[in-house]
């Protein structure tokens, strides 16, 4: 009965502290979940199908499918107390956990953190209805920063990784795979050409409050990685 996002969010929250090296179940300290799914397509196709196996579960149903309860569910299965925050901002929901996560590990809220998200709208392969002036491109290829760009093409994930402050985790010997020097959010607001569109202004200022937080020469940046939809 339960929407395989949250049970897939739960199995790799699991595998990534098992990859860290800490046993939940041991761990003294506030670890946080920071994370987010997507709607539940399962809750609306497949239980509203059979609405005896509805009946006969109740209201479990409720707290297995809906968004609020994933990052509690992580929570209450792997005994971690630190703060059990769902982050929900459409396609940045990840992002903006990762960015949480580090607002709690700086303010001394956790000392470790889970930061990550899922959307996974079918188990099976399925295709999508093309409309025109919509989001999805017309013959299945999304071609990003290309000026045959007619739309994007929407897949299943997951991903979460194990955060702690820089210092910890040297002082702990853990394996770094990576730090963040530093992070930033905000919103467009009204000044785009509509409502699903991104602003160049907005996400430029996003950028460059983050790395001026990370306090390093934005010419010795030599990688960057985008959301690049192709719309």
């Amino acid at each position: 009965a339960m929407d395989p996002q949250q049970r897939i969010l739960l199995e790799c929250a699991w595998e990534a502290l098992e990859n860290a090296g800490y046993d939940p179940g041991a761990d003294p300290g506030l670890t946080g979940v920071y994370v987010g799914t997507n709607l539940s397509i399962y809750t609306l196709n497949k239980l509203s199908a059979n609405p005896e196996l509805s009946k006969s579960i109740g209201s479990s149903i409720f707290f297995s499918n809906v968004q609020d309860f994933a990052a509690t569910r992580i929570s209450y299965k792997l005994n971690l107390r630190g703060p059990s925050i769902n982050i929900s901002t459409a396609c940045s929901t990840s992002l903006v956990a990762v960015h949480s996560a580090c607002q709690g590990l700086m303010n001394y809220e956790c000392d470790m953190a889970l930061a990550g998200g899922v959307s996974i709208q079918s188990l099976q392969k399925e295709g999508y209805f093309y409309q025109e002036g919509g989001m999805t491109s017309p013959d299945g290829h999304c071609r990003a920063f290309d000026a045959k760009a007619q739309g994007t093409v929407f897949g299943d994930g997951v991903g979460i990784v194990v955060l702690k402050r820089l210092e910890d985790a040297l002082a702990d010997g853990d394996r770094i795979h990576a730090v963040i020097k530093g992070s930033a959010i905000n919103n467009d607001g009204a000044a785009k050409v509509g409502y699903t569109a991104p602003s160049v202004g907005g996400q430029a200022l996003a950028i460059a409050d983050a790395v001026a937080i990370a306090g390093f020469n934005p010419e010795t940046i030599t990688y960057i990685e985008t959301h690049g939809t192709g719309t």
